[in-house]
C-alpha cells in the first residue's frame, strides 16, 4: 500500500495548481483518501464549493473531515466513485451494499457532504 500511497501523492504534486488531478480527503482519525478531483467535485455538492470557492482547501487541495471517521469516509469514497459511475447509465445499477451497522454514520456523513 506505501507504494500506492507515494504514486497518489506524486500524481497529486505534479497536477497543474489550477485543477489537480487528485484530492486529498482527511478523517477524523488523520486517514487519507485520495480521489479524482472530478469525480468528488460532480458527486459532492460540499466538495464541489470547498474546492471551487476561495477556501484553504481549494488552495491545498485537501480537505480535513475531522467529523467523519476513516472507516465511514472509506464508504462514503466508495460511494462516491459508485455514483460517478452509474449516474447516467441505462444499464441495471448494481445495489450498493452497505452494513446495517454502518447506515446511521453513513447517512450523518452523506448529508454533510450533500451527495
Amino acid at each position: 500500500h506505501k507504494g500506492e500511497r507515494e504514486r497518489l501523492s506524486n500524481m497529486a504534486d505534479q497536477s497543474d495548481s489550477d485543477s489537480p488531478g487528485y484530492v486529498k480527503l482527511v478523517s477524523a482519525e488523520g486517514h487519507e483518501f485520495f480521489m479524482d478531483r472530478d469525480t468528488a467535485i460532480s458527486a459532492s455538492q460540499t466538495i464541489r464549493l470547498m474546492l471551487e470557492g476561495s477556501f484553504k482547501e481549494a488552495q491545498d487541495n485537501i480537505i480535513q473531515l475531522p467529523d467523519i471517521s476513516g472507516y465511514i469516509l472509506e464508504k462514503v469514497v466508495q460511494y462516491l466513485h459508485y455514483k460517478a459511475q452509474y449516474s447516467n447509465s441505462d444499464s441495471r445499477i448494481p445495489e450498493f451494499p452497505i452494513e446495517p451497522e454502518l447506515a446511521l454514520e453513513l447517512l450523518i456523513a452523506a448529508k454533510y457532504l450533500d451527495c
